[in-house]
């Protein structure tokens, strides 16, 4: 059966919204169709869309309006955030394939990891760091970020979860530098977000030991020593020579909470700068996803989720919505199982469909290793059976396949 316009405010509870009248990219809604089901999924639907198209066969009649459980003065904050304006007005255009750009990527990511190592162990003899060295390692991964963000985002989760806070530093970068590129702020913000990135955790490495970088299982006593970090970053940075002034203040934001929740300052709302409040958001999301007991280990998913109902709250609203929909809902490296029983690993987003990104299908049903990999382009519907399009069934944990990035389009 077709699609059913329907304006916004025609629309009934139970609806399966199926299409809008414009990119989901630029909405805040994380899946490319959903059963209506909330107050606040048709208020986002009357701010965003002035229609749209509706598949009756999958009308639920069962479903009565969800409420928010978000106490009024938090559901406000939400709504003035979502109005905020936070993107910007830079335009990129992909300049290389991700097959093209993944060597260099590749070069700059080894490079930067390098530096970090030789920051890290700057720190801990009392010497200076090279700021200037650090800067440069950042300008090659915007370079490349730039050119191609999928190439970079493809070496960072794909390669093994480094445990240690400051060997995470160049992922941490990444995605900083990669979400200011979505938000389509300027070449020069996108530097500093990676510079961010790269040292706000440098304070780690001050730490009594076995505690940097440790997120759970802590004493009371050890988590206060736990939020000195900042501070502890905050004089490296200050005393380190050829970096941005701005750059320690903006590094003790990653902590502060929208709600005044955070720490060092307990700073709240616009008093948390966007640069700020965007370093807040990526590192959580590394925490979540980083190893026990350096983090929580969840799928991506499940943290976006976490991001999700605290937005407003904890987090800037509008910017949570924005990494949720830069991050999608496969992101890139992520292990999917398709509707074939194969296995692949998606290499490149598709930012009009999210659900239907390019996959590079390294297993066949039973398991075995195919070569040479097969590359699927979702969006353009090839066939896995006559009567059946190749889609994604699930995620799959991302140990399932071992796959060195070097082998990678080879």
């Amino acid at each position: 059966m077709a699609h059913k316009e329907v304006p916004v405010e025609s629309l009934e509870f139970g609806m399966f919204v199926a299409r809008l009248d414009r990119p989901w990219t630029e909405t805040p809604f994380v899946f490319q169709g959903f059963v209506l089901t909330s107050e606040e999924q048709l208020a986002a639907l009357k701010k965003y869309c002035k229609k749209v198209y509706v598949d009756p066969e999958k009308m639920r009649v069962d479903v009565a309006p969800k409420l928010l459980t978000l106490p009024g003065s938090a559901r406000s904050v939400i709504a003035e955030q979502s109005n905020e304006k936070v993107r910007g007005t830079a335009v990129y255009k992909e300049l290389a394939t991700v097959e093209d750009e993944l060597p260099r990527a590749r070069t700059a990511f080894t490079q930067t990891t390098a530096i970090v190592q030789s920051m890290s162990r700057a720190v801990v003899t009392g010497n200076a760091l090279d700021g200037n060295r650090a800067k440069q390692a950042v300008t090659e991964i915007t370079d490349s970020v730039v050119r191609n963000p999928d190439a970079m985002m493809l070496l960072v989760t794909m390669r093994e979860k480094a445990q240690e806070t400051l060997n995470r530093a160049t992922q941490v970068s990444v995605y900083m530098t990669v979400f200011g590129r979505f938000l389509q702020l300027e070449r020069e913000r996108l530097e500093l977000l990676g510079l961010i990135g790269l040292l706000q955790d440098v304070g780690m490495l001050k730490l009594p030991a076995g505690i940097p970088g440790r997120r759970s299982d802590l004493t009371s006593a050890e988590d206060e020593d736990f939020k000195t970090h900042v501070t502890h970053g905050v004089e490296i940075l200050s005393q380190t020579a050829g970096l941005p002034a701005e750059l320690p203040g903006l590094a003790s934001l990653h902590h502060e909470r929208y709600d005044g929740s955070g720490y060092p300052r307990g700073l709240k709302g616009s008093a948390i700068s966007q640069t700020g409040a965007i370093s807040g958001i990526v590192d959580t999301f590394d925490m979540l996803t980083a190893p026990v007991p350096y983090g929580m280990q969840m799928p991506p998913s499940n943290a976006l989720n976490v991001l999700f109902q605290n937005r407003g709250t904890q987090f800037h609203a509008a910017l949570v919505e924005q990494f949720i929909q830069c991050v999608g809902a496969f992101p890139v490296g992520s292990v999917v199982e398709l509707n074939t029983g194969e296995v692949g690993v998606v290499i490149t987003q598709n930012l009009i469909k999210r659900l239907q990104p390019r996959v590079m299908v390294v297993q066949d049903a039973s398991g075995n290793p195919i070569h040479p990999y097969k590359i699927l382009d979702l969006v353009k519907e090839p066939k896995a059976t006559p009567d059946e399009p190749y889609r994604i069934r699930r995620t799959l944990d991302q140990t399932t396949v071992k796959i060195d990035s070097r082998e990678l389009f080879l």
